[in-house]
């Protein structure tokens, strides 16, 4: 296996999974990971060439992946691609919603945020989550067994970085979807829990945010840190795949923060 796949013992082979936001960083290290526990998955996100890269680095660790370009806030594409993944007579056992972001905004005052930014990050960061969900939802109630994981932010638990107030309210909604449809299938086998990232860099726009800070700004941020280190996108993947294995059978609707200590 490559050096950098975060593994944990959790047997995931015949398992399907689908990762969105697979291009990079959290996302690529998670299809990693379920891959490397013997995951049949599909990697989708709507930038092709990079999502393209994290199956070939999954193939080429021994695993199991194809990828897709994909719009998820698109629910007529999200419904045909899960078909896709079923096609074998199958279902998906296994959903990480982790595409997201803040599409290259920039914080900047209330009064200045249009109707089209604000909806764009909730379109993508909630309403993507939504039709996954959906789409996935009646597979997993007829094998009464499923996995569901939100991948949120520190930022829906407190404030943002970024300064963003739609990412901020975005991934709060992710939170309290999380809870919501735990309750709603959990009668059916399916567990839906969600995870709220620290600041890490595992992105562009991270990398811009880490370099905009400064020295001083960095060290600040460390210093508010319990572990005064930041964390790693195969920290993250190992969230993920403890929600995705049995050990995690009787934890539902909720959101645990790998970030590190605050």
């Amino acid at each position: 296996m490559a050096p950098d796949v975060a593994i944990l013992q959790a047997d995931l082979r015949g398992k399907t999974a689908i990762v969105t936001g697979a291009a990079h960083g959290f996302g690529r290290a998670i299809c990693l990971a379920l891959a490397g526990s013997g995951a049949h998955v599909w990697a989708l996100d709507i930038v092709a060439d990079e999502v393209a890269q994290t199956a070939a680095q999954c193939r080429a660790a021994g695993g199991w992946c194809e990828a897709r370009a994909l719009d998820i806030t698109q629910p007529d594409a999200v419904q045909v691609m899960v078909a896709e993944a079923c096609s074998g007579g199958t279902h998906v056992d296994i959903l990480v919603n982790n595409a997201g972001g803040v599409l290259g905004q920039v914080g900047q005052p209330l009064e200045a945020v249009t109707p089209g930014q604000w909806n764009a990050i909730f379109a993508v960061n909630v309403s993507g989550a939504f039709y996954l969900c959906q789409a996935v939802a009646p597979g997993m109630k007829a094998a009464r067994s499923g996995r569901i994981i939100n991948i949120s932010s520190g930022a829906g638990l407190t404030i943002s970085l970024t300064g963003i107030q739609a990412y901020a309210a975005s991934k709060a909604a992710l939170v309290s979807l999380t809870r919501q449809l735990g309750h709603e299938l959990g009668e059916w086998g399916i567990t839906v829990n969600c995870i709220a990232p620290g600041f890490v860099r595992s992105n562009p726009n991270t990398e811009r945010q880490w370099e905009a800070m400064g020295e001083q700004g960095q060290q600040r941020l460390l210093d508010n840190i319990a572990l005064r280190r930041l964390g790693t996108p195969q920290d993250i993947a190992y969230g993920v795949l403890f929600f995705a294995s049995e050990q995690a059978g009787w934890i539902s609707g909720q959101t645990i923060s790998i970030d590190g200590g605050k």
